[in-house]
């Protein structure tokens, strides 16, 4: 008979602190659009990292007692590529993937990212997939494509391009996810966060510095600002901060169903505040998919349960 182990003294407060990140990470789709079209999403990547880095630095020197921790001459070039993967071109993608589609189908697509951590573990050999996980990867992508026949087959390119966009930047964050671990188990999550934000995101800065120039920042007011804050600093690296705490007090087993609240949370998000109206086609695929991702992830977690 399996003994449940005792829960952490915090796991209630993890719980509670997860659901309302899932809350702002699901409105978070809605206020980066909007945001999107008031200062462009390179003014946008611009704004974002003129910030995150100067948090790292921060969260660096108040954890660490240095603005930049001593590293290894070795893994320079391992952190700059976790930089690259993580930030330059992950969020580089998200953000115009975003722009070019919508908050619901934004949500929904990002949330394939399992099943590409799978494959690529498959592909590493880390780990084997069982009949009932390669189920649900099938059925995960027949809900993918479910999902972007009403745009592709209506001629909306620009919002399907944006879906495949975001796609992509799934599979990219999966391999961050896969490769970013060992360099954590190393150095520890503040170090590995502060450099990876700092080689990945001053590149971003760089390359945006003609679009922040040229986007119109008067048309921001009181409370535009307010959202351009709250979607950097709380959203994204409070946020990210957040849900490493919450994984460490429950598990990553038991966090993990929770970010299949977040399309659905987005979804209304967009449909109360912009006016998102979804076709039952579009419904049904985002409900295969991501019946698809949690029979993937899960399945060989339970078969080992059962043993």
């Amino acid at each position: 008979m399996l003994q449940s182990a005792p829960l952490h003294p915090h796991d209630q407060r993890a719980l509670l602190v997860a659901l309302v990140l899932i809350v702002i990470w699901g409105g978070n789709f809605t206020l980066q659009k909007y945001l999107f079209d008031l200062i462009t999403p390179g003014g946008f990547l611009w704004a974002r990292y003129m910030i995150m880095p100067i948090c790292a630095l921060l969260l660096m020197r108040w954890r660490l007692g240095r603005w930049l921790p001593p590293l290894p001459r070795e893994d320079w070039l391992h952190m700059a590529w976790l930089g690259v993967i993580g930030h330059t071109l992950h969020v580089g993608l998200v953000t115009y993937g975003i722009h070019w589609s919508t908050a619901f189908s934004s949500s929904v697509i990002l949330a394939c990212g399992p099943i590409f951590t799978l494959l690529i573990l498959r592909i590493q050999g880390l780990e084997r997939l069982s009949a009932a996980q390669l189920s649900g990867v099938t059925l995960a992508f027949g809900g993918v494509l479910m999902f972007l026949s009403d745009k592709l087959l209506g001629g909306n390119w620009r919002a399907g391009g944006g879906d495949l966009v975001l796609l992509l930047a799934a599979s990219l964050f999966s391999y961050y996810t896969v490769a970013v671990k060992p360099v954590m188990q190393q150095h520890g999550p503040v170090l590995t966060m502060g450099y990876a934000t700092l080689l990945g995101g001053v590149p971003v800065m760089l390359l945006s510095v003609p679009a922040g120039m040229q986007a119109d920042w008067s048309v921001l007011n009181f409370w535009a600002w307010v959202g351009l804050f709250w979607s950097v600093l709380v959203s994204a690296f409070i946020g990210w901060l957040a849900w490493g705490w919450i994984n460490t007090v429950r598990g990553v087993a038991r966090s993990a169903p929770l970010m299949y609240l977040m399309p659905p949370m987005a979804g209304l998000f967009a449909w109360a505040l912009s006016g998102e109206h979804y076709t039952w086609i579009k419904i049904a695929g985002a409900g295969v998919t991501l019946l698809g991702v949690a029979l993937a992830q899960y399945a060989g977690q339970t078969k080992k349960l059962l043993r």
